[in-house]
């Protein structure tokens, strides 16, 4: 095992990036830390205040964007930080080179069962014109996912691992908490091309497009039905868990639009969760999709943009756009 900061070098990446990486995970070194600490830190529960999206935040959400947020800002590596915890786009040092956007806890409704949580990171460039030091903006955090320079996260489950891309395939690194290091422990991360395994929440069947309906019901039908083969479900209720198993051992994960709101038909966010998931899907062999267009080529239009997203073994997600009729 080797630890990170050498393997990094050894691939080329700037030292500020390198920096910046570290600094995230001093962060989510904290977070591990508290999640486990849990009641005996008195951080379970709600707060009453809402976030930007409308949801109760949970003690544990406010605490790690803070701990993100103060970090990063007091780098000196980040121009300026955006998170799902956020109402705007936050500023730091003028001479960092560097804007991170963040998903501080991802699966905070599983917190208080003691189910699996993350911390999603994706890191972009500070556009060219505002290298001066003119005011960071949100239009500035509008990049498409292909732009990101690095992305990741990092999973608090039985053990505390990072997934981690800067655009030359996928690492896994596990916390060794008997001196505080991530260390190397898997590296070119391959996602397998066939699977038998999806992800989806069916309670919310009755909701999804007809696409969509038609893909889970043949699915379901099993070895008699018209995919000729037995699939298995796994749904965890925290992006991070299910995307890691995929990239453990493939599958495919999908949370597609509802129709039930029309002005609210989507789940996950572009910038927290949907890009830097892409990035390390893409780069592991995957595929990512709305069910329309690839996620990483898409503009976003706003700081806390939500899309479908469809992602996983790359044979699984092209039979689901099959049904989209998405062409490749």
């Amino acid at each position: 095992m080797r630890r990170l900061a050498p393997v990094l070098r050894e691939d080329g990446v700037e030292l500020d990036l390198i920096s910046l990486i570290r600094t995230i995970l001093a962060a989510c070194k904290d977070i591990s830390f508290r999640v486990g600490q849990a009641d005996l830190a008195g951080v379970l529960g709600s707060t009453l205040d809402e976030n930007i999206q409308g949801e109760t935040q949970k003690k544990l959400d406010v605490l790690s964007n803070q701990l993100l947020k103060d970090m990063l800002l007091e780098s000196g590596f980040v121009r300026a930080i955006a998170s799902e915890e956020e109402d705007f786009v936050v500023e730091g040092e003028h001479g960092g080179r560097f804007l991170v956007a963040f998903d501080p806890l991802d699966g905070s409704s599983n917190i208080d069962v003691n189910s699996l949580t993350g911390t999603i990171f994706s890191i972009l460039p500070v556009p060219e014109e505002k290298m001066a030091g003119e005011p960071i903006t949100e239009q500035d955090f509008l990049q498409p996912g292909v732009n990101q320079v690095a992305a990741g996260y990092v999973m608090y489950g039985p053990s505390t691992i990072l997934a981690l891309t800067t655009g030359k395939g996928v690492r896994f690194f596990t916390l060794d908490k008997t001196h505080g290091s991530f260390l190397l422990t898997q590296e070119s991360i391959q996602i397998p091309e066939e699977t038998q395994e999806f992800a989806i929440n069916s309670s919310n069947q009755h909701k999804w497009e007809i696409p969509m309906q038609r893909y889970i019901r043949d699915i379901l039908d099993g070895k008699g039905g018209i995919r000729g083969k037995n699939f298995n479900m796994r749904w965890i209720a925290c992006m991070v868990g299910d995307v890691h198993r995929i990239l453990c051992r493939g599958g495919i994960f999908t949370y597609p639009a509802h129709t039930d709101e029309p002005t609210k038909p989507n789940k996950l966010r572009l910038l927290y969760e949907a890009n830097p998931m892409g990035l390390l899907v893409e780069q592991a062999g995957g595929l990512i999709s709305t069910g329309s267009e690839n996620i990483l080529e898409m503009q976003p239009t706003e700081l806390h943009q939500r899309v479908p997203v469809i992602l996983g073994s790359k044979q699984e997600v092209k039979i689901c756009l099959d049904y989209h009729d998405y062409k490749f």
